[in-house]
């Protein structure tokens, strides 16, 4: 069996999936305040490696668990709620497949727990 990392171009492409995820989330308003004083090209290399890990590639992911790194973040269901959808926009933008879309979007959707703040 295939897995959607190999599928869709290995490594380069999944690296260029999260940088145009992220040039996206650069310029959402609801988004920008949670990356002031964030050092985007290391969380682009972080996220780039969880993404490939995600889609069964052999770059497996070794940073902190999701909750631990946005416990302190205080993120809302809107910005959970725009991350998911620019996230989906760029996968389109990016001719990843509806079907394929829809088993990342849940894998997505089965972290949000981890990212919203339990308060917000």
């Amino acid at each position: 069996m295939t897995t959607l990392y190999d599928k869709y171009g290995g490594f380069a492409t999944v690296s260029k999936l999260v940088q145009a995820f992220y040039n996206k989330v650069a310029e959402s308003e609801e988004l920008a305040p949670y990356f002031v004083g964030v050092d985007t090209q290391q969380l682009i290399d972080h996220q780039t490696k969880f993404f490939s890990d995600i889609l069964g590639g052999p770059v497996k992911y070794a940073g902190k668990e999701l909750k631990i790194i946005h416990a302190a973040m205080g993120i809302t269901e809107e910005a959970f709620s725009e991350v998911a959808d620019l996230l989906e926009e760029t996968l389109e933008d990016m001719d990843v497949e509806e079907a394929d879309i829809e088993t990342i979007m849940t894998i997505v959707a089965g972290a949000k727990a981890d990212i919203v703040s339990p308060d917000r």
